[in-house]
């Protein structure tokens, strides 16, 4: 039996990510300590990929998800993040109820 198209692009998809999760941990386990800088760097990633998650849909979609983070952001200096996400669930459904 022939392995279809689509499954050889989930099969090299899943190679491509192992790879690469791999590839920084046998970088970076390489080194007895990892320079400040990088690490700041390294810190700064989750903050950078939710940035771009979140801001596209602030920009391009409507005012109820632009509403919505802006009182996840504000919502996130004074709570834990399950609850921000929480907030944001409800939120969403509520603008997008009273706003359309």
């Amino acid at each position: 039996m022939e392995l279809s198209t689509i499954t050889w692009i989930v099969l090299a998809g899943a190679l491509a990510t192992y790879l690469t999760r791999i590839g920084g941990h046998l970088i970076l386990s390489r080194f007895k300590t990892i320079h400040p800088r990088v690490e700041a760097a390294l810190n700064a990633v989750p903050a950078a990929v939710l940035t771009t998650l979140v801001a596209p849909a602030a920009v391009f979609t409507g005012p109820a998800e632009t509403a919505t983070v802006i009182v996840c952001a504000l919502a996130a200096f004074y709570l834990p993040g399950m609850a921000v996400f929480v907030i944001g669930w409800a939120a969403v459904l509520a603008f997008r109820a009273l706003i359309g």
